[in-house]
């Protein structure tokens, strides 16, 4: 993995532009002491690691605006950093680079009932909105695994999903407004409380940009009313085809569920360890089908699922009997994750998206590659929209653990890219799949990307490293064609 080229001379100037940022910030919010700097050295992509110059944990938007203005005129680096659980590396540092987190910007600002909707800071966490709405009757939808932790401002940085996204979209269908602040200091309001905004879609070019183009700041999302009634069925299948097979089939009749689900054994036997959610052990594949309206809705699209369940070779149905034992069925994917990590060392997760009929295909295609690569991969993904989370258990402290599950990785989301699907569902780019873009795009694309980031942010200070293959000035977008492999990014440190 290659990030940019450390500037030294912007390190050497560490004391004197820690000492700038205290005459704007509270002098306990400029962070340069090694020891403390090594507490941001990653995100949830553990692999990697670099200590930033410094970290700068601003409390205002005034603030926000004051340090980039600062570090735009002085030409130096700035990496966002929400709750740090990106899974791509989105907000790994840079050791010439000011990380600017926003673990402060923590409290919702608006909660209106009359317009649905709610205005979060962007470090409050994706739970906490459904729970600040729950006693009035409304909740958010997107709900990531890690909805606990994650923050809005990441969500919206990185489009993210959950298992909740194929009836009620990701964040992207859920935004209504951003305050962002650019890498010159000037803030911006895209939307607002309204469904649409006129003119160009901005804040659809800003959702899912990964904090290359701005700093978000402040966030408004829709909030849906609870649906009064809701099922989750479990659906055991004694091999991952025919689990496939019944997904297309829910899907081709016309019905979709508020979720669905699929893990394969190893994830199942995982998850069921260490949550005790009642999934069965003697299948190879589980689906989890949730229901949601009315209560005879619910009923006759629970008959209907169970029906092609069945039809499609089920071994095992079972229907959630209250809602403690729905949210037990959920608590088990939800933990399927860090579930994992109780019985390997280190995973990757991944996340490519497909599309559906190529399900079954895809799976039998990385079984052949574990073989190949002689590592383990447990599979929990959002069947119902194609995308999927192979995670890939290997041992760090094993030479050439790492390297095989890195080349494992790629081979999957090749093959993702070669069955018609993406790189990416909602975990982003980053510098994990930065140096696939060009198995997706073309130089001619890679180009139209670039000087767009560079409307935004013409130094290329803002994340640079992140998404694009190559390095590339702003200045010379209008006049040169970009051929990727010309600059190089040195290695960057593995833990």
């Amino acid at each position: 993995m290659l990030m940019p080229t450390p500037d030294s001379g912007v390190i050497a100037r560490r004391a004197d532009i820690a000492a700038a940022l205290r005459r704007i910030l509270p002098i306990d919010s400029v962070i340069d002491a090694e020891d403390a700097r090594r507490a941001y050295e990653c995100d949830a992509l553990t692999a990697y690691r670099q200590s930033p110059m410094l970290v700068v944990l601003p409390r205002s938007t005034d603030e926000v605006s004051r340090v980039l203005a600062y570090c735009h005129g002085e030409g130096i680096k700035v990496v966002p950093r929400g709750a740090g659980t990106s899974l791509s590396g989105g907000a790994l540092p840079l050791a010439d680079g000011v990380l600017l987190g926003l673990g402060k910007f923590n409290r919702i600002l608006d909660i209106d009932f009359a317009n649905r909707c709610v205005t979060a800071q962007p470090g409050v966490t994706n739970l906490a909105i459904t729970q600040a709405v729950a006693g009035a009757g409304f909740y958010y939808a997107p709900d990531p695994s890690s909805q606990i932790a994650c923050s809005i401002g990441g969500n919206v940085a990185e489009n993210s999903g959950g298992v909740h996204c194929l009836k009620y979209g990701l964040t992207t269908n859920n935004l209504l407004g951003v305050e962002m602040v650019l890498m010159n200091g000037e803030v911006v309001r895209l939307g607002g409380k309204h469904f649409d905004s006129g003119g160009y879609d901005l804040m659809g070019i800003v959702t899912g940009s990964e904090g290359l183009l701005g700093v978000i700041i402040e966030v408004t999302v829709r909030i849906l009313p609870k649906p009064p009634h809701a099922r989750a069925l479990l659906l055991g299948f004694d091999a991952n085809e025919t689990a496939g097979a019944c997904v297309a089939a829910i899907i081709a009749d016309g019905i979709i569920p508020a979720g669905m689900e699929m893990m394969d054994r190893p994830a199942i036997h995982a998850a069921e360890d260490f949550v005790q959610a009642g999934y069965p052990r003697d299948v190879a594949a589980l689906l989890i089908v949730e229901l949601d309206g009315t209560l005879a809705e619910v009923d006759e699209l629970v008959g209907k699922v169970e029906a092609i369940a069945r039809q499609s070779g089920a071994v095992s149905v079972r229907s959630s009997a209250s809602e403690a034992e729905r949210a037990r069925f959920w608590a088990g994917r939800k933990a399927a994750f860090p579930a994992v990590g109780r019985i390997s060392p280190d995973y990757f997760c991944m996340d490519g998206t497909i599309p559906r009929k190529k399900l079954a295909e895809v799976l039998t295609r990385m079984a052949e590659m574990a073989t190949r690569y002689g590592l383990r991969v447990a599979n929990v993904f959002h069947a119902g929209d194609g995308n999927l989370h192979p995670l890939i258990l290997y041992d760090a402290n094993r030479p050439g653990d790492l390297e095989k599950a890195e080349a494992f990785g790629a081979d999957i989301l090749k093959l993702c890219v070669a069955v018609g699907g993406v790189l990416t569902g909602e975990h982003g780019v980053g510098v994990e799949k930065r140096d696939l873009m060009g198995t997706m795009f073309s130089d001619v694309d890679l180009d139209q990307q670039l000087r767009l980031k560079c409307a935004f942010d013409p130094g290329g200070l803002l994340n640079p490293g992140k998404v694009f293959p190559v390095l590339h000035r702003c200045a010379e977008m209008g006049r040169v064609h970009i051929h990727r492999g010309v600059t190089r990014f040195p290695e960057l440190p593995r833990f």
